[in-house]
């Protein structure tokens, strides 16, 4: 049984959790600005700016659009800074992290529509999210190519939520002990989706077809509640003709991509290989077209 204030925790958590965290790299330029609709999004620059820098995109610099994680209902772009400096450094791209509206305040399609509404925007060469930020960035690549596209040349998937039915084996499996909890992750699908009955087909796992989507990076954790669900929509992308690298982190859990290269040396391998695949797959012809 979760507590009352269980949301106002979590909350609350994320925030004290970064603010106790190294920041991350020095960048040549870090700036929030206002995107689509109103949404507040912040930009990494991963080498000095140049002429033309009023649009997120720039000649001969692969941008990724990232989305945070945190259950659909927590994080933003503060508490997944030093994730993103990370990734802009050892990657050598520009980021553009999106704090997209949270539920249960707003439900489902609300961060899907916020996800949508600046890849459309920006044309990144790569979407990448982790958890729920996962699960949007493969949401959003299926109704790109439902609507015609563009769409990004690669989607980067870490321990992404797949399918909110929660029907797969490792949720009861790891979903005790190991940080994310069965119990929470019922409350989240609650929050984003609240019908049941309408869970299975926002899924990314359940759609009818999956071919035709960017290449896929999909890096699950052995100790993770969601991996079995990771793992599967790997394999569905696989068997649809997508090429795919996919990874299971050994000995890891959920959320290791957020700080845990501080204190665990396996992590920090794991975040070593997880940034080499993503330098090796994003496209470096600049955006998507």
């Amino acid at each position: 049984m979760l507590p009352p204030d269980f949301l106002d925790r979590l909350r609350a958590g994320a925030r004290d959790r970064a603010a106790t965290r190294p920041r991350g790299p020095e960048l040549p330029a870090v700036r929030d600005l206002v995107g689509p609709g109103g949404l507040r999004l912040r930009a990494y620059r991963c080498t000095a700016e140049g002429p033309g820098t009023a649009s997120p995109a720039r000649e001969g610099v692969p941008l990724v659009v990232y989305l945070h994680g945190g259950g659909f209902v927590f994080c933003d772009l503060d508490t997944h800074d030093r994730t993103c400096r990370r990734l802009a450094r050892a990657c050598a791209v520009d980021v553009l992290a999106v704090d997209y509206r949270l539920a249960p305040e707003h439900p489902h399609p609300a961060a899907l529509e916020d996800a949508l509404a600046v890849l459309r925007w920006a044309r990144p060469a790569a979407v990448a999210g982790d958890s729920a930020g996962g699960f949007l960035a493969a949401a959003a690549c299926l109704a790109l190519r439902d609507e015609g596209g563009p769409l990004p040349g690669l989607q980067a998937l870490v321990c992404p939520n797949t399918d909110l039915t929660l029907a797969q084996p490792s949720v009861a499996e790891k979903g005790t002990g190991h940080g994310l909890d069965a119990d929470a992750l019922a409350y989240f699908a609650s929050a984003y989706v609240p019908d049941p009955t309408r869970r299975a087909a926002v899924s990314p796992l359940h759609a009818a077809d999956v071919s035709g989507l960017p290449p896929a990076l999909v890096v699950t954790a052995e100790h993770d509640a969601l991996r079995d669900e990771g793992d599967a929509y790997a394999r569905r992308l696989a068997g649809a003709g997508v090429p795919v690298r996919h990874r299971c982190e050994p000995g890891l859990p959920h959320g290791f991509i957020q700080g845990m290269d501080l204190t665990d040396p396996a992590a920090a391998a794991a975040h070593d290989r997880l940034f080499a695949d993503l330098r090796a797959l994003v496209p470096r012809g600049g955006a998507a077209g």
